[in-house]
């Protein structure tokens, strides 16, 4: 079967301009309050889990109150999990009846979601875990359970073409939990084909197993954590690719509680909003406000989207801790939404001792994370002349200077215009670009492009720099 691609390629534009999503880890877990994964992490009774999923039957799920959060946000598209590891199906499965529609509910809770985002202007994506905790061939595997696997398998492709058949248009497919096994063991490339049969736009991200040995690209393989996290050491383990990600198969990167860029094709970051766990957890943390907008303003000036994560109680109500949050972001978003939407990476020149940078056109813009007070606030290393400067978050024009190697821009006020971050936007005349020094952080580039700047100061150890005798 051959499938025409390019519908695809198109989609990512509407992908890469949104940044911004909402991540819902849902199911008969959250009863027990201790997170998505408590069936393996804790070794639960197998059959006295599934009876207590099997009564599940949330009364307070409202999927349209969920898109209003989502949509008050600033968030753009979500991604539902309609099946985690513990195999518990959150629509009417022709192929089990472990599901939301067989079970106490008598509910599609899938359907209601769709149903409910689509309306309220939102795209629709779909979580998949390929794992079933529950399924003994899964534990065995192709080599040690062969017709089980098969069997298995079969399952979950079923499956994967019925979410893409029942619910119209889904734009994004998330698959999970390939390990321990590789992508031919899963058929991946023929399940990639299948969903772009049926949704020739579907976007689907890179967790669909890692290439089996031998067939691997003369790029290296990223190292990473149990938690799914890149390594940043080549520290040697037994598994370097827990998390099952494909090096070629699918359209998005996925890195996992950081930002971490994906040279090869766009990438989205997808990290909690509370200190750990995805699924609802009785006693968790929750991340300020002005933590979780750093996050996306973090994620966008690395060039990335971020896919926030919220995890309803059991009862199906949106946590009121997540929902004052997204209130908060969603109201700096209705300001300064543009430094975000539709915005590029960010780094033409070091701002770190104040905050962030994203691009769009010939417009830069400076997030500012932590505001100092002052009247005058110099950027360093942007070579591009500058045509204005506003102060984003109350239209104010303020007055600049630019030279060789900084601009200063003036008129700023005392206080912090706005309890979270602070947007100055710098029209430029043309794309933003770095002086030659700047291009390069401290401690990364070539050293000797410093040599200049610190010879004109001399070059000896004493304070004027002028050689003398000891």
């Amino acid at each position: 079967m051959s499938v025409d691609t390019r519908e695809t390629t198109d989609n990512l534009s509407w992908f890469v301009h949104d940044r911004f999503g909402m991540y819902v880890h849902w199911g008969p877990y959250a009863v027990l309050g201790r997170g998505e994964t408590s069936l393996f992490r804790e070794h639960l009774d197998q059959r006295e889990y599934a009876e207590k999923a099997c009564r599940w039957n949330p009364q307070s799920f409202d999927a349209a109150s969920w898109a209003v959060v989502a949509k008050r946000a600033g968030m753009r598209y979500a991604v539902f999990t309609t099946r985690h590891c513990d195999g518990y199906c959150m629509w009417d499965s022709e192929f089990t009846d472990y599901s939301s529609g067989r079970q106490a509910p008598q509910r599609d809770f899938v359907r209601e979601y769709v149903e409910a985002f689509r309306a309220a202007g939102l795209r629709v994506g779909f979580y998949y875990s390929l794992a079933d905790w529950r399924i003994p061939a899964y534990w065995e595997g192709p080599s040690h359970d062969p017709q089980g696997w098969e069997t298995f398998r079969h399952y979950v492709h079923n499956q994967v073409r019925e979410l893409l058949t029942h619910y119209g248009r889904i734009d994004v497919m998330w698959f999970d939990a390939a390990w321990p096994h590789d992508q031919a063991a899963w058929k991946s490339a023929e399940l990639v084909e299948t969903a772009r049969s049926l949704q020739p736009h579907i976007l689907i991200n890179n967790r669909l197993g890692a290439e089996p040995p031998g067939a691997q690209s003369s790029e290296p393989l990223p190292q990473y954590d149990e938690q799914g996290r890149q390594r940043l050491s080549a520290e040697p383990t037994d598994d370097p690719n827990p998390g099952g990600w494909s090096l070629k198969l699918g359209d998005f990167g996925t890195p996992e509680h950081h930002a971490a860029p994906d040279a090869n094709r766009p990438w989205e970051s997808c990290q909690v909003s509370t200190w750990r766990l995805w699924g609802y957890t009785i006693g968790e943390r929750w991340r300020p406000a002005d933590l979780l907008l750093d996050t996306l303003v973090d994620t966008a000036s690395k060039g990335g989207n971020l896919l926030l994560n919220v995890g309803p109680d059991p009862d199906g109500q949106m946590p009121p801790e997540f929902i004052e949050r997204a209130e908060a972001i969603g109201q700096w978003m209705d300001v300064h939404g543009e430094a975000i939407y539709g915005s590029e990476e960010g780094g033409v020149c070091d701002f770190t001792t104040y905050g962030r940078q994203t691009r769009k056109g010939n417009n830069l813009y400076l997030i500012i994370r932590f505001w100092d007070g002052r009247e005058a606030l110099t950027l360093a290393g942007l070579e591009t002349p500058v045509k204005r400067v506003v102060l984003l978050t109350t239209g104010q024009e303020l007055s600049f200077r630019q030279t060789t190697d900084h601009l200063t821009m003036r008129g700023l006020p005392h206080e912090p215009p706005t309890d979270l971050f602070p947007v100055i936007k710098v029209e430029c005349d043309g794309p933003p670009r770095p002086r030659g020094w700047a291009a390069d952080r401290i401690c990364h580039g070539d050293p000797r492009r410093m040599t200049a700047w610190a010879a004109a100061r001399g070059t000896s150890v004493f304070a004027d720099g002028k050689p003398r005798q000891v």
